[in-house]
């Protein structure tokens, strides 16, 4: 009798404790969604331990009852989860208790924002209630943070790499969290002070909440309201948070002085590498920001350093016509980016290059959105020496319940070139599952005494459904249009798409869980063509398949079908002949193509994930306009042996073969790995190293097979062969205890060789390096009433 009666001792010491009879609880499947928010006294403390035991938690608000949303909705979740919540004057307070009974918890010690492959939970606060933007706190069980936006406004945010609806990790604000594993699962406590919100100035607010519940072990996602997959928003369908009053923000001050010191090497005497020359550039700089209120921000920095602390990762240029997009890292930029958020990327800024000064201004009048940005670029980015300035003002307009109607105005002017850009574009919400967007833009460009203006216009029409959805869309761009702080890859073009999606489920415990058809066609027309009626010059058709099963694995096989022509106009850098008699090139006819690609994802595995990708068929060069046999392949590792190492493996290769004569026309081979130990939650070690094996064969004339000359500084001259075979090596020691101050020390090595990843006659060809350490102070003013 003793043994059981221990046995349950034990047991009851390791649930957590019972609800509280004079707790309110509030059940999303329920409907309870509108939650007056249990408050505290100016005096109640909660110590973020990670453990619920102080008195204030014993009258908080609870949150349960939550709902599946991934890969299924409208089921009960598999896993029971509660959370508490209560404020104080300075801070609102979430208590998580996440029980698991089907698996383990997967929690490591990681850096801050590298959570996604852990058990988390986020937090979604519309503190506004425009049901159409968020902010969002993120904790795995172990309290590690990751925090941003999410924002449904319509278009792509170059500052994170996001799209429409997905969660923008940029933004780092200072909120407290710690969390631990239990026996029953894992329980997290957080602390927000308001100082890090943005809210209106009102004596009682009202805010949107959602719970978004990630589980690794089964790859599925549960949220607190009965969210649907089929619906045009998610954050409209969030619950409210009601009662909040006398709230304290005040008028926050941030200084941030930084300091960093980058040394490079390089070699004197090449290639016998016996002296080098090494220059420093030290360089003291700062930030201020100024937190006016709970409703304004004003962003300043002098002399900033935008040094890259993780080098860009190699992307593979199959087709050159276009440039390659990397997305924004500085922390001065990625801050509020959301708001600077135009359709068709036309505010990018990676466009400036080195400011020595900037200034930024954000926030919100009523329901109109601000946001201003000014910045005197290096001089080095015009050809006349001169330092360009560079304004952007975006405003944007909330109307109705989810629409919005914004306003850009871009410029960037200096003594050699002057370019202006403004525009209109609205986004309308309608029938619960429906949304339509259009824009309207004009560019004014001078150079060299020619001025040249032209728009660019964008229409779509969405249906978000649950098992039927389209998304229909036109785009054109005059070829004069030129947007300097954006990012806009292709001029002279018109192109309407149709895309057509069907969804299907599988009943609840199945092997199959969802699979789901696109059927996506595209032409593209020059943009003259198109109001003339003449023919297109690309069109493309592809129905891609995509199968979710249980457990997590994923695997997606699509089809493609393409055919293009080529403008002459595009190869005017190009010529046919002999370098004595150059003519013109005249690129093939058209060619149609057929392409394959496939892919296959396991779940998140206790200690690793895993991804595969291929595409193959029969392609085109654009280069030289031939025919040509194309493969690409790509591969992806995460390995975690213990919750404190990190290993990223990648691998991505393409090649064309010329199908005239079988000769390899390109080869590139990209493998990578990165190496994280994290010491502590605020230290952390990382080793990325990178090789790039890039083959060109000369280009040839698909019609004569005769060599093609490419322009140069000496005229047309035979296009040569292309060889690089480089290895980047990079060691980072970083200690970031709060956001904003932070010490890095690192060092990186470039390294080549003859022979692709032969790794036996490497030679060192640079090395860097590098410094920063910056502090944040901060500082509370008058409170604001």
């Amino acid at each position: 009798m003793l043994l059981p009666l221990l046995a349950a001792f034990q047991l009851a010491s390791t649930l957590p404790p019972p609800a509280s009879p004079s707790r309110s609880t509030y059940h999303g499947r329920q409907n309870q969604l509108v939650v007056p928010v249990a408050s505290a006294s100016a005096d109640a403390r909660a110590s973020i331990d990670g453990r619920l035991d102080e008195p204030a938690w014993s009258t908080a608000s609870l949150l349960t009852g939550f709902s599946a949303y991934q890969p299924v909705d409208q089921r009960p979740a598999d896993d029971s989860t509660e959370v508490l919540v209560w404020y104080s004057p300075t801070a609102i307070h979430f208590g998580i208790r996440a029980f698991e009974t089907h698996g383990q918890v997967r929690a490591t010690l990681a850096e801050r924002d590298r959570i996604a492959a852990d058990d988390n939970v986020e937090i979604h606060l519309d503190t506004y209630v425009e049901r159409r933007r968020a902010f969002v706190f993120i904790v795995n069980p172990l309290g590690v943070q990751a925090d941003g936006t999410k924002n449904e406004a319509g278009g792509f945010i170059p500052g994170a790499n996001v799209f429409p609806g997905q969660t923008d990790l940029s933004s780092d604000f200072i909120w407290e969290s710690k969390g631990r594993v239990t026996e029953w699962g894992y329980e997290v406590e957080i602390r927000i002070p308001f100082s890090s919100l943005r809210y209106p100035a009102a004596r009682e607010q009202q805010w949107g909440i959602q719970i978004d519940r990630r589980v690794q072990h089964s790859g599925y996602e549960q949220t607190w309201t009965p969210a649907r997959r089929g619906a045009a928003s998610f954050i409209a369908q969030a619950g409210r948070l009601t009662g909040l009053a006398g709230l304290r923000h005040g008028q926050i001050v941030e200084l941030n002085p930084e300091v960093t010191n980058t040394v490079t090497g390089t070699p004197c005497c090449a290639p016998t590498q016996r002296d080098w020359s090494y220059d420093a550039s030290p360089q003291l700089g700062g930030n201020v920001r100024w937190g006016m209120g709970s409703n304004f921000i004003l962003n300043g920095t002098i002399k900033p350093d935008f040094s890259q602390v993780e080098a860009d990762a190699a992307q593979i240029a199959a087709d050159q016509r276009f440039a390659l997009f990397y997305a924004e890292k500085r922390p001065f930029f990625v801050e509020g980016a959301e708001q600077f958020n135009v359709p068709n990327t036309l505010v990018y800024t990676r466009r400036i290059v080195q400011p020595d000064a900037a200034v930024k201004f954000t926030g919100k009048i009523a329901r109109t959105d601000i946001a201003l940005l000014s910045a005197v670029d290096d001089r080095q980015t015009t050809s006349d020496g001169t330092r360009p300035l560079v304004d952007i003002v975006r405003l944007r307009r909330d109307f109705g319940a989810q629409s919005t109607a914004g306003f850009v105005y871009s410029e960037r002017v200096s003594g050699a070139r002057e370019n202006r850009v403004a525009g209109l574009d609205t986004r309308m919400v309608f029938g619960g599952m429906y949304f339509a967007q259009f824009q309207a833009v004009a560019s004014n460009s001078r150079e060299g005494g020619v001025t040249r203006t032209g728009p660019l216009w964008d229409a779509v029409v969405d249906r978000t459904g649950r098992n039927f959805g389209f998304h229909y869309s036109i785009i054109g761009v005059h070829p004069d249009f030129r947007a300097d702080n954006g990012f806009v890859p292709r001029t002279g073009y018109v192109q309407p798409s149709v895309a057509n999606r069907l969804t299907l489920f599988g009943a609840r415990g199945s092997l199959f869980e969802r699979y789901t058809v696109f059927f996506q066609s595209s032409a593209i027309f020059r943009y003259h063509d198109f109001f003339s009626a003449r023919s297109l010059l690309e069109d493309k058709f592809s129905p891609r398949n995509e199968i979710t099963f249980r457990g997590g694995w994923t695997f997606a096989v699509t089809p493609t079908i393409a055919s293009y022509a080529f403008d002459p106009g595009a190869y005017a850098a190009v010529r046919a002949g002999t370098v004595a008699a150059p003519v013109a090139f005249v690129p093939s006819d058209r060619i149609t193509t057929l392409t394959s690609s496939m892919s296959l994802s396991t779940p998140q595995f206790r200690r690793f994930s895993a991804s595969v990708g291929a595409n193959m068929g029969n392609d085109v060069d654009f280069n030289e306009t031939s025919r040509v046999r194309r493969f690409d392949y790509n591969a992806a590792l995460d390995l975690r042996p213990t919750e404190r190492l990190r290993i990223n493996a990648t691998y991505v290769t393409t090649s064309f073969t010329r199908r005239s004569d079988d000769v390899r026309t390109l080869s590139t081979r990209i493998p990578r790995v990165k190496l994280e130990y994290q010491v502590a939650r605020p230290v952390f070690l990382r080793i990325i190293a990178q090789y790039t094996a890039d083959e060109r064969e000369a280009m040839r004339n698909p019609r004569t097979g005769q060599p093609l000359l490419v322009a140069t500084n000496a005229g047309f001259q035979p296009s040569a062969a292309r060889t690089i075979n480089s290895l980047r090596a990079d060691w980072l020691f970083s200690y970031r205890p709060t956001p904003g101050t932070v010490f890095f020390a690192g060092y990186g090595s470039s390294l080549a060789e003859p022979d692709p990843l032969a790794f036996d006659r490497l030679r060192r060809t640079g090395d860097s390096f590098f410094l920063k350490a910056s502090y944040l102070l901060r500082t509370s003013g008058r409170i604001a009433p």
